[in-house]
């Protein structure tokens, strides 16, 4: 099933076209926010799917760790928000970010039952 993206002039929004088969595929389709046919279609990102394994073992061999202070809050915190974007959205994602926040303000995530230290 292909799937187009088109930006409309008329109403200048960008959207995404399903068309059941390659044989239903229309050279000018109506806008589906204005009804418009004037459509130029749009070069679509594509997307890989890894396996976890696959995205932890290309994020253990990242050269970009080098560049991680642990003694500063603030370096530390850019490369948990990198490798928590890398992850993707899950369940803890929202713990990350806060975590993140607060070592970003120089303090420290205080809901690991010990004295602070990650």
């Amino acid at each position: 099933m292909p799937i187009y993206e088109y930006r409309c002039p008329d109403c200048g929004k960008r959207q995404t076209i399903l068309f059941l088969t390659f044989g239903q595929v229309e050279e000018h389709p109506a806008c589906p926010a204005c009804g418009g046919r004037r459509l130029t279609r749009l070069i679509s990102r594509t997307a890989q799917v890894l396996s976890e394994d696959s995205r932890m073992e290309s994020m253990a061999d990242r050269a970009d760790l080098a560049d991680v202070d642990e003694n500063d809050p603030h370096s530390v915190a850019r490369w948990a928000r990198k490798m928590g974007q890398e992850l993707g959205d899950d369940e803890m994602r929202e713990d990350l970010d806060d975590a993140v926040d607060e070592l970003e303000e120089g303090g420290h995530h205080s809901d690991t039952g010990d004295d602070g230290d990650f």
